[in-house]
């Protein structure tokens, strides 16, 4: 069944290799039909965050890349769920093309979160933060987990609220596509 599902995935990813990302609905099942697509890409605010290193960055440092931006909160039990699934999203795709962003926003301890990282063995994502909710605020995240599809010109294609399965036949074909554009 899985190697059905993978082939099915594959011939949509070719026949969708060049065309607008409302054609990509035909690739979300499962935790993916949360995932929506916009008609328009959004621009990224300028807004800043706390680098893992204490550095402050802008989403834009990014551009040229696919990223997958994900809200998260270590109180967040669906965050927990989730993040496993990032990290192997991260760890099969993760590179010059694209990038799984981790910010955890509101009041985030650095040690809380090296902890939740740890309990749950991720060492692959960034500890981003995003203390005063900046960002988040800025980019109108109302709900975590939240993750947001960025392409390469540094522009929100896709949003979704809720956690989901990223390491999924579903979810790797939606961004292999996106990178592929």
């Amino acid at each position: 069944m899985r190697v059905l599902l993978i082939v099915a995935l594959y011939t949509a990813i070719v026949s969708t290799a060049n065309a607008d990302t409302s054609k990509l609905d035909a690739l979300k099942i499962g935790d993916m039909r949360k995932l929506q697509f916009h008609t328009s890409s959004k621009p990224i605010p300028k807004t800043e965050f706390i680098k893992e290193s204490g550095d402050i960055a802008l989403l834009s440092s990014l551009e040229g890349k696919v990223v997958l931006l994900n809200f998260w909160a270590t109180w967040c039990a669906p965050c927990r769920k989730e993040m496993p699934q990032l990290s192997e999203l991260q760890r099969l795709l993760g590179g010059d093309d694209f990038e799984v962003l981790t910010i955890a926003t509101g009041r985030n301890d650095p040690v809380k979160m090296q902890v939740f990282f740890d309990q749950i063995g991720i060492n692959n994502l960034p500890l981003d933060r995003d203390p005063k909710q900046s960002l988040a605020r800025a980019m109108g995240i109302l709900g975590l987990p939240a993750s947001i599809i960025i392409d390469r010109g540094g522009h929100e294609v896709a949003r979704m609220l809720g956690d989901a399965d990223w390491n999924s036949d579903s979810a790797i074909a939606i961004i292999k596509t996106i990178i592929a554009n």
